[in-house]
């Protein structure tokens, strides 16, 4: 039982440094976040200094994921996922996947007063597809309305906006991957 408890300790580590790169976080800001110094922070994402609850509770807060996450805890029985929503930017995104790989969300947007898009632009690829509402996507000079049922895939270095269009609230499926981990749906030929 030793060895196993050295092997979960041991994977803290490089979880840590996958999730803080993954999130284009660096050391210096994490530091200034979760008030834990950089040089502690380092030695935990090389395995020379051991994760404690003190130190693992703040970088599960930064990171929006569950302690057990952290630890690699597997789930013993109960193979439902449990949603935690994220507010940001006026949006709710409830993830439906671990981080790590391609993720997805599940997508709320409601509707907001009349102003201007503001086009932004990140690292990755993005697929999205409409549970309800209608979902107006700007893709450069591009302005697309999806219905229900209907779904886009876009490289998210590509200035793009998403947003309802009308009153009421667009919910999406969606599915981002860093880049070069893109999601196709191919059909295959006979």
């Amino acid at each position: 039982m030793a060895s196993a408890n050295k092997d979960v300790l041991d994977a803290v580590g490089p979880r840590l440094r996958e999730l803080r790169r993954r999130n284009g976080i660096t050391l210096a800001a994490l530091s200034e976040r979760t008030a834990i110094n950089e040089s502690t922070l380092s030695r935990l994402e090389s395995g020379t200094r051991k994760p404690t609850l003190e130190l693992l509770l703040p970088l599960a807060e930064v990171y929006s994921v569950p302690l057990d996450h952290l630890v690699g805890a597997p789930r013993i029985g109960d193979p439902r996922i449990h949603l935690h929503p994220v507010a940001r930017d006026g949006m709710t995104y409830i993830p439906l996947t671990h981080p790590g790989g391609v993720q997805a969300y599940k997508l709320l947007i409601p509707p907001k007063p009349a102003t201007e898009p503001e086009l932004k632009t990140h690292g990755g690829f993005e697929w999205i597809y409409v549970l309800a509402g209608r979902l107006r996507l700007l893709l450069g000079e591009q302005s697309l309305l999806l219905e229900p049922g209907e779904a886009a895939e876009f490289d998210t270095h590509m200035p793009h906006w998403l947003g309802p269009d009308g009153d009421h609230t667009v919910e999406l499926l969606v599915l981002f991957g860093r880049q070069g981990e893109r999601t196709h749906l191919k059909a295959r030929t006979p």
